[in-house]
């Protein structure tokens, strides 16, 4: 779908305490929030080397300067002590990787073309999750630009970018950004990133950013020699000490984060914020961090854009998708539903390590829960996490609540040798599975490359500095170690070197598969499986509320889920994961058009109460419209 827009020019500039600010008399006013020194200097780059500028401190620990001497471009850093020089943790660009100069942007300069854009309703959401460095060969957002139109025809309606905030090294994952203000020069500058973004509105697509508020990468980040209010000892993360939400100078440090997601929405015009693993964000106060955050974007936005946020949550914290008397989200719009993935990945690959063990003792009834009200865990005790209750009571909420996926960046690449789904599963099995998951009314996400079956890896990579790299790749290997297939060191050491090049080099999208007939057929299944939820699902979405569906068993492996849509048209599934036939004894289609049938076969095999191995069947009751 191509959207005509009126195609007027405006400018887009986020306002905040941080980082630089280009006056309208020229001038540039720099600020830098560092409490624990008493002297910082603003350090300007020229052809003949540094001019040095002081700052002045007030009594909250703010340095600033507004000079003449610096403009659009200008290059600079902060010298903190007489000592240290460190880049602008709120910089708009550092062209020099994250120890080197910040550059002064100037966000006016942009023009944008996108004025009549106000986004999409969340109900329309068909998610395209990618890594900008790995999906095109050239890997930046100029080349991403040049594949929307491959995205629209796909039945793409919003594409998620993971984190590009400024990270060290020529690639990453994007969850090691320590400048989170600053699009990483690797994928190109503020202005290309703005134009990929304009583009896809043009072309009737949401961007969704990925941002990560729960810790700093191991690398590049200076504000513990600065600003160390910004961390905690009362809490910590599998990756150190938390971020500072609920302790002594917390205020600042939320205001960092809250103008972050601010800028994102505003300058850059994103269309919403997928936030990275909120339950590792440690916040005792009331409101929590969370909270802060969302009534601040609704806020600042209102009704006047279709606004987005979503979460990562392990802990399925339910209240936080809770929805108003309109049906409108309090906070969040959505979690990603891991329950979903884990429980139809453990179906198709009969896999029990790790968190996969949590849904081994009766992964049909887990499915049909998820698929009816939400979570699988709400408050039960997880054996994987040796007993501890987890989740929250979430079968008030709409499905579209819960972000369901077969694949995406962590059960991926998280995995040992960063093997997709399409190398795992038997292809009857995973078509099935992409039935349930394009059609049932939960948003739909997919990672790059599964709509076309793609086999090659997604594996974790980063590019740290050599006192760092040796570490990682050890700490990495050594994750493995409670597997069993990974029990001893000379298997472990198979396991590939997150930064060897050749690791990043193995990630990348192969294109040319879509010329080979096996994968295009793949993609046309799941074009045509979205073309059918685009007539057929999403108009009916709208309004649809809580408490909407049930689910029943029809045996072991098979079950029945039914749904009533927001126009009040019901939706039926039935299916049976299993490779064996299932016998559902006194049971036929339900009343309605049969949207969907795998395999084909289903239609005759069905009315003498048998569904063939792994089967799919859909069926949608229309409302009926009376005459007045």
């Amino acid at each position: 779908m191509t959207v005509l827009l009126r195609r007027a020019a405006t400018q887009r500039r986020h306002e905040m305490p941080f980082g630089t600010e280009v006056r309208e008399d020229g001038a540039v006013r720099f600020a830098l929030w560092a409490p624990a020194v008493n002297k910082v200097k603003l350090a300007l780059a020229e052809t003949t080397g540094e001019l040095l500028l002081p700052m002045e401190r007030n009594e909250t620990g703010w340095f600033t300067l507004v000079t003449p001497r610096a403009n659009p471009g200008s290059r600079y850093r902060f010298i903190i002590e007489d000592d240290l020089r460190v880049p602008d943790p709120a910089a708009r660009f550092q062209p020099e990787d994250v120890h080197g100069h910040s550059q002064v942007i100037d966000p006016l300069a942009w023009q944008w073309r996108d004025e009549a854009w106000r986004g999409r309703p969340w109900e329309e959401a068909v998610i395209y999750e990618l890594h900008v460095g790995t999906f095109t060969p050239e890997g930046t957002f100029a080349a991403l630009q040049e594949r929307l139109d491959y995205l629209v025809e796909l039945g793409i309606t919003a594409i998620e970018l993971m984190p590009v905030a400024d990270f060290p090294g020529h690639r990453n994952w994007g969850y090691d950004g320590v400048l989170l203000f600053a699009p990483d020069s690797r994928y190109g500058t503020p202005a290309d990133l703005k134009a990929l973004i304009e583009t896809a509105h043009h072309k009737g697509l949401m961007v969704l950013l990925d941002v990560v508020y729960n810790h700093f990468g191991p690398e590049g980040n200076y504000l513990h020699a600065y600003a160390p209010l910004f961390f905690t000892e009362r809490h910590h993360t599998p990756w150190g000490t938390a971020i500072n939400f609920d302790g002594p100078g917390c205020e600042t440090v939320r205001q960092f984060y809250i103008h972050n997601a601010l800028y994102w929405l505003e300058e850059y015009h994103l269309d919403g914020l997928r936030l990275d693993a909120v339950h590792a964000i440690m916040d005792d106060s009331a409101p929590d961090f969370l909270e802060e955050l969302a009534a601040v974007v609704k806020q600042q936005f209102g009704e006047t854009r279709h606004i987005h946020l979503i979460l990562e949550n392990d802990h399925n914290a339910a209240h936080y998708l809770q929805r108003d008397a309109q049906g409108k989200p309090r906070h969040y719009a959505a979690q990603w539903n891991e329950d979903l993935h884990h429980v139809l990945h453990h179906l198709l690959t009969g896999e029990t390590d790790g968190y996969y063990a949590d849904y081994v003792d009766r992964p049909i009834w887990y499915l049909g829960r998820c698929l009816a009200e939400g979570f699988a865990y709400q408050g039960e005790p997880s054996p994987f996490r040796h007993g501890a209750l987890r989740g929250e009571p979430s079968g008030s909420l709409p499905p579209t609540a819960f972000v369901s996926f077969l694949q995406n960046h962590d059960q991926v690449g998280n995995r040992a040798f960063g093997e997709r789904i399409a190398s795992l599963a038997e292809e009857a099995a995973l078509r099935a599975a992409v039935a349930i998951l394009l059609l049932a009314p939960s948003p739909p996400l997919l990672f790059m490359g599964e709509e076309f079956g793609a086999r090659l890896p997604f594996l974790f990579f980063c590019d740290l500095g050599a006192d760092l790299a040796e570490a990682v790749t050890q700490g990495r290997r050594n994750e493995f170690a409670h597997f069993k297939r990974f029990s001893t060191p000379e298997v472990r050491d198979t396991i590939p070197a997150p930064t060897d090049q050749t690791t990043f080099e193995r990630s990348k999208l192969a294109w040319c598969d879509l010329q080979q007939a096996r994968h295009l057929e793949w993609f046309v299944l799941y074009q045509t499986l979205l073309r059918i939820r685009q007539a057929e699902i999403v108009p009916r979405l709208a309004n649809m509320s809580g408490a909407a569906a049930i689910f029943q068993l029809l045996g072991k492996s098979a079950l029945k889920v039914q749904w009533t849509l927001g126009d009040g048209s019901s939706l039926t599934l039935l299916a049976n994961l299993s490779k064996e036939a299932a016998h559902v004894a006194g049971r036929s289609f339900p009343a309605g058009t049969p949207l969907h049938l795998y395999p084909s076969s289903l239609l005759q095999e069905l009315p003498a109460n048998c569904m063939p191995p792994w089967s799919v069947a859909w069926f949608i009751k229309r409302r009926e419209r009376h005459a007045r």
